[in-house]
């Protein structure tokens, strides 16, 4: 059985190309360009908790990398390398060659290179920490940077989201045996769970354009709700705009109120306000900035929904098609307030 250090050689060590000493040494070495500053994110994930144990490494690998790129997406940041902690209950190679598989496959796709790390037994447990660049700006205040904050919306700027949210969440509830979907809807919307896509472009894209950004990992009000927080102000949610952003619910037999009548409303607002795992970004723009965003969807192409308005009056309120007030209790996750093994 191979060793903790022919492990790390055999799957693990890569010839350094942006980094001026990468794995091997007790640390690595990364130059990034003058006037550019370091950002730096870590994430970890567990067996049980964040995945289920019998995942496809190939898959496992994809999104524990996707997810922290999806923090660097949403400082408007570009990735440059990252580093793995890998708890390993056995030296098993059959696993361990697709998840590094699916793992660098992503990270060459970003042109970011893993530069080291540490391995040990334990518990299956991944942990990442990613490193990317963004310019600095001596002008820009309170803080120097042209990196996207979670603290720039201010009142009367919209709010956006990419892609579509909610799916992830489904596809948990359906794994778990709470539901039952169609075949193909299944694929699709594990698919959103087990392989998230981190928007990498459309964070960068966003610098100068955005006034707030943050990605969505425990649910939109949740993650939005940090935004009002940072920014000491509240929003406005339209729930009209905002169900149609379950995929799945739209594809369902061909009707979202068919979706409605077996599921059950509530259980697509759960999860597209409240489910987690989306790893798309939500984000805030002055209304000035509504034509250069359509065209930016096109572009990418990506669809970016408005779903909201910022309003001075803190607090975070959802209003239906009429505009009236919708009492909320969708809980976004939580580590430390669920039962283990619920996400």
């Amino acid at each position: 059985m191979p060793g903790e250090f022919e492990l790390i050689a055999r799957y693990f060590t890569r010839p350094a190309r942006r980094a001026v000493l990468g794995v091997g040494d007790d640390c690595a070495l990364l130059q990034t360009a003058p006037g550019m500053q370091l950002a730096i994110s870590t994430d970890m994930l567990v067996a049980g908790r964040h995945f289920f144990a019998d995942v496809d490494p190939y898959l496992l690998g994809h999104k524990c990398l996707s997810v922290n790129l999806s923090d660097l997406a949403a400082c408007g940041a570009r990735p440059l390398a990252f580093s793995l902690a890998l708890a390993l209950p056995q030296a098993d190679e059959a696993w361990l060659a697709p998840f590094s598989q699916g793992l660098l496959a992503l990270a060459d796709a970003h042109g970011c290179e893993l530069i080291g790390g540490d391995t040990t037994r334990g518990p299956l447990n991944i942990c990442i920490t990613v490193f990317g660049e963004v310019p600095s700006d001596a002008s820009a205040l309170p803080v120097p940077t042209r990196a996207l904050l979670r603290s720039g919306a201010r009142p009367g700027d919209d709010v956006y989201v990419s892609g579509t949210l909610g799916d992830a969440a489904l596809a948990l509830r359906a794994l778990q045996g709470q539901c039952t979907l169609p075949p193909d809807l299944m694929q699709a919307a594990r698919a959103r769970l087990e392989t998230p896509t981190p928007r990498v472009a459309l964070g960068l894209a966003l610098r100068g354009i955005a006034s707030a950004c943050a990605d969505i990992s425990d649910g939109l009000l949740g993650d939005l709700g940090h935004i009002l927080e940072r920014s000491h102000c509240g929003a406005r949610v339209a729930l009209d705009k905002v169900l149609p952003l379950l995929a799945t619910r739209q594809a369902y037999a061909g009707s979202a109120a068919q979706f409605d009548a077996d599921y059950g409303a509530r259980t697509a607002l759960q999860c597209v306000l409240a489910g987690g795992d989306d790893y798309e970004l939500v984000f805030t723009a002055p209304q000035a900035q509504r034509s250069v965003l359509d065209a930016l969807a096109l572009r990418l192409p990506l669809p970016l929904t408005r779903i909201a308005t910022i309003e001075a009056a803190p607090g975070l309120r959802l209003v239906d098609a009429r505009g009236h007030t919708v009492t909320q209790d969708f809980a976004s996750f939580d580590h430390f307030a669920v039962a283990p093994g619920s996400h």
